[in-house]
């Protein structure tokens, strides 16, 4: 079990924010970056998913304001990144808050289902993760899944040349961040991908990511 992170960890960049009307309407909290400001690796994911107030503390950064701490893909991207045995994370998101479709499943807390963050929610919050990556300075970042990846690569202006399966594992240099951007698969598909590229144990997986890191 990887370990939770200190909610002193958190790395709130402004005490509200609304520059997306949406996603202040349904979010519960801003799922903020969290870890050393001087960690090795950066992690980024797309959005926060709903989560589950319900859950015991694994609830999810929309209801924690501490982006990847969901049972689900929270552990499990925090687990590879504890197996690559890199140095420390950071972890953060490209789009800060629960990007909720309203039109879908509600629950008692509100819409459970979510949607892709728009391409002006995506600009909107580029400044935060640029910020972030700055600011720490990693040896590398981590794209987990394909929107997570597009989003890193749109702040150098930037888009995938192929698919996103032919990019998984592969190297790109950052020259304006001054890093390298390693994509991965995203945790909720991991299974599914992992087999279907050739790493048929996840051991295998596990040492290409790490293989793949500068």
């Amino acid at each position: 079990m990887p370990e939770f992170p200190d909610a002193d960890d958190r790395n709130a960049l402004a005490e509200d924010c609304r520059r997306c009307p949406a996603l202040a309407e349904h979010r519960t909290r801003i799922a903020w970056g969290n870890g050393p400001r001087d960690a090795d690796l950066v992690v980024v994911g797309e959005a926060p998913a709903a989560g589950d107030p319900d859950a015991d503390r694994w609830q999810g950064g929309n209801h924690t304001g501490l982006a990847y701490t969901s049972r689900h893909s929270g552990r499990k991207v925090r687990r590879l990144v504890d197996d690559l045995d890199y140095g420390d994370a950071y972890y953060t998101n490209a789009v800060k808050c629960f990007p909720a479709d309203p039109a879908n499943r509600s629950g008692p807390h509100g819409p459970t289902d979510n949607r892709e963050p728009t391409a002006e929610e995506r600009a909107n919050c580029r400044p935060y993760l640029v910020g972030e990556i700055e600011t720490v300075a990693p040896r590398a970042v981590l794209g987990t899944g394909k929107h997570a990846t597009q989003s890193v690569l749109a702040a150098e202006g930037r888009s995938l040349d192929d698919g996103f399966l032919d990019a998984v594992t592969d190297t790109v240099a950052l020259p304006g961040l001054e890093t390298t951007l390693v994509p991965v698969l995203h945790p909720s598909y991991e299974e599914v991908w992992r087999a279907r590229l050739g790493y048929h144990e996840r051991a295998d997986y596990v040492a290409a990511v790490r293989a793949a890191l500068p």
